[in-house]
């Protein structure tokens, strides 16, 4: 049976042929590692979907699944609708503290056995699965012009529309926040996890509640893709035009209060005391992507994303050379993450830097080349011209889901793939691409019902049906 997945699996995975023989190694080798990080849940039989890595990590987890969900959808909608369906299955009911529990909150991470025995069974210690949940409804409906899988769980994402506007705004200021009620949970709980992420900028560390930048900007978002489904889809306008409403509220305050001045950019988080964190990490690069950034700021941000302060020259750092806690080797305060720049380069795009999304698709498979082209989990946040190769991190998942899906997602933000699905076309929004990608042809990408091919001739993209 495995054998037979396998084998169907490659046999409906876009296609990629390239002159470029890294980045086709790449690409290969991430089809067969997703292939190996598909799973089934005991107990919802919603279909095969990615658990979060391997060796600890081969379960469901809230933000990586989503995260490794978006990225895919090329592959077709499968993934993203079993995702969608089992994290509605086990979106919280009950206030917990015990589990870091509240109504319409989703799961961080499902663990069964001695795990669940030594950690959690459930555990819903993460700020950001929640928003990020929308945001894949949203994005899967756009990719597929299918309203069954919105209609289906309405329900489940108002609540968590409810979550959002009530229990993850601890104080009322209007921004989520988060902070650990779980005796033994996560004390950070966004993606940067970790016990010593969110520090200022001297390298002292922020006291929790803390309110992240990059979740504000998934909240802005998830509300406008909300906005659109409500007045599409749900036949809910009243609805619609009160999550605008909160949107364009969301982008006022934040743009007042996380922008600082004299750094040209903005702020981590907010700390206890409203603070603002003054370190200089990638996370910019999600404000980017969310769209919370303001028109007039999107350059200053772009620009600081690929200064030599973040820009390793293999991928963007967590954190920056000129901050306090910064250190290569420490799992967020310096280190590069595959899925990370993916997103960043999902921004860039976004804000009009295409030639810099382009940058960090060829470093990154550049890097993958040091690691029998698969991207780990993370590695060294060196400068390349002091390591002529990129550094392992020695406790690097490898595969992990959505560093697995790293290239996927690069090559639809570079090439500029976007669904339309009022015309019922894939389209491409790029006008010129760099050499390395002239010839290339991308076969069997899913959108709107139907396989696509994307071609690149004379440094411009064409995209015709199969």
């Amino acid at each position: 049976r495995a054998g037979e997945s396998l084998a169907a699996w490659q046999a409906s995975a876009p296609r990629l042929h390239a002159r470029w023989d890294d980045l086709v190694r790449t690409w290969n080798r991430s089809v067969a590692d997703l292939a190996a990080l598909r799973m089934r849940v005991d107990g919802a039989d919603f279909g095969r979907l990615l658990a979060a890595g391997t060796p600890w990590f081969m379960t469901v987890f809230g933000r990586d699944t989503l995260i490794s969900s978006l990225q895919t959808l090329v592959y077709g909608p499968e993934l993203a609708s079993s995702t969608l369906r089992t994290l509605a299955a086990t979106q919280a009911d009950a206030d917990d503290p015990d589990r870091d529990a509240e109504p319409g909150k989703i799961i961080h991470e499902l663990r069964r056995g001695k795990a669940a025995r030594a950690w959690f069974d459930r555990y819903y210690g993460t700020i950001d699965a929640t928003p990020l949940f929308l945001v894949l409804l949203s994005e899967l409906w756009r990719w597929t012009d299918d309203p069954t899988l919105a209609l289906e769980l309405e329900q489940s994402a108002r609540r968590a529309l409810a979550w959002i506007d009530g229990p993850a705004d601890l104080d009322g200021d209007g921004f989520v926040e988060y902070e650990r009620r779980a005796p033994h949970g996560l004390r950070n709980q966004t993606w940067k996890d970790s016990e010593d992420s969110m520090t200022f900028g001297d390298g002292s560390p922020a006291q929790t509640p803390i309110a992240p930048a990059e979740v504000q900007g998934y909240v802005f978002d998830a509300k406008i893709r909300m906005a659109e489904l409500a007045r599409e889809v749900w036949r809910d306008p009243q609805l619609a035009e009160r999550l605008e409403r909160g949107a364009a509220d969301l982008r006022d305050r934040f743009e007042a209060t996380f922008w600082i001045e004299e750094r040209a950019c903005y702020a981590l988080g907010l700390d206890a005391d409203k603070r603002p964190i003054d370190s200089l990490a990638s996370n910019i690069g999600h404000l980017l992507w969310s769209g919370i950034v303001s028109p007039e700021r999107r350059a200053a941000v772009a620009d600081a994303l690929m200064s030599e302060q973040l820009w390793s020259g293999w991928g963007v750092r967590t954190l920056a050379q000129s901050e306090g806690a910064y250190n290569p080797l420490v799992y967020h305060n310096g280190t590069v993450w595959p899925h990370d720049n993916s997103l960043i380069a999902w921004g860039l795009a976004r804000a009009g830097r295409r030639s810099d999304a382009a940058q960090i698709l060829h470093a990154l498979v550049e890097a993958a080349a040091y690691f029998d082209y698969r991207l780990p989990e993370a590695f060294a946040g060196f400068s390349r011209h002091r390591t002529p190769f990129p550094v392992v991190y020695p406790t690097a998942s490898s595969p992990q889901a959505w560093a697995a899906a790293t290239p996927v997602l690069l090559l639809q933000v570079v090439l500029g793939l976007v669904p339309d699905r009022r015309a019922g076309l894939l389209r491409s929004q790029v006008a010129e691409l760099p050499d390395w990608a002239d010839g290339l042809t991308w076969g069997g990408v899913h959108a709107l019902g139907r396989r696509w091919t994307a071609y690149v001739e004379a440094g411009a993209v064409g995209v015709e049906p199969d």
